[in-house]
């Protein structure tokens, strides 16, 4: 075995660890820690892929900005301990159960019948690199960028408005 499958192996586990500790947690802001750690491993997989620019997307979008949200939602609803879900079994979670272990089962099948870097393109390193995608969405695709940054602009002055409405109530 090689250095990059052992630190593979180990971040993939460390992945699953900090899935499961995010849904079986009570507290929702330990919850939403846990997803922060998460999307920190994924974006260490998404180097070990060299996809450079997903790395850093996965990193400032969603462990950035999404996660912000996330918490800001969570301190704006005041979740106590009487709102949360408590766990119950029933059908649905044995059902859910049951179709996890079998994607996981898929997902073992798949890496160990299907793996090989032998049938990657030449220009394939080049592509996930982010001077290569800036260049595509600055000269190709500019309009549109710009038409995006104005929607997230008016989201957060949205939630900015709903947020201080509600505190002056």
């Amino acid at each position: 075995m090689n250095v990059e499958l052992i630190v593979f192996l180990i971040l993939a586990a460390a992945a699953i660890v900090s899935a499961v500790l995010m849904i079986t947690r009570k507290n929702p802001v330990a919850s939403a820690l846990y997803l922060v750690f998460n999307f920190f491993i994924i974006a260490v997989l998404y180097l070990f892929l060299r996809a450079q620019f997903i790395a850093v997307i996965q990193i400032t979008v969603y462990a950035g900005a999404i996660m912000v949200l996330f918490l800001f939602v969570i301190m704006l609803l005041n979740l106590g301990e009487d709102k949360l879900l408590k766990w119950k079994l029933n059908s649905k979670r044995t059902i859910a159960s049951l179709l996890g272990l079998v994607l996981l089962a898929e997902i073992a099948y798949y890496v160990m019948n299907f793996t090989s870097t032998s049938g990657m393109s030449p220009q394939s390193a080049s592509m996930g690199t982010v001077e290569s995608i800036g260049k595509v969405l600055y000269a190709s695709y500019l309009f549109p960028f710009e038409i995006t940054s104005i929607l997230l602009l008016a989201a957060l002055v949205g939630a900015i408005f709903l947020a201080k409405r509600k505190l002056e109530q």
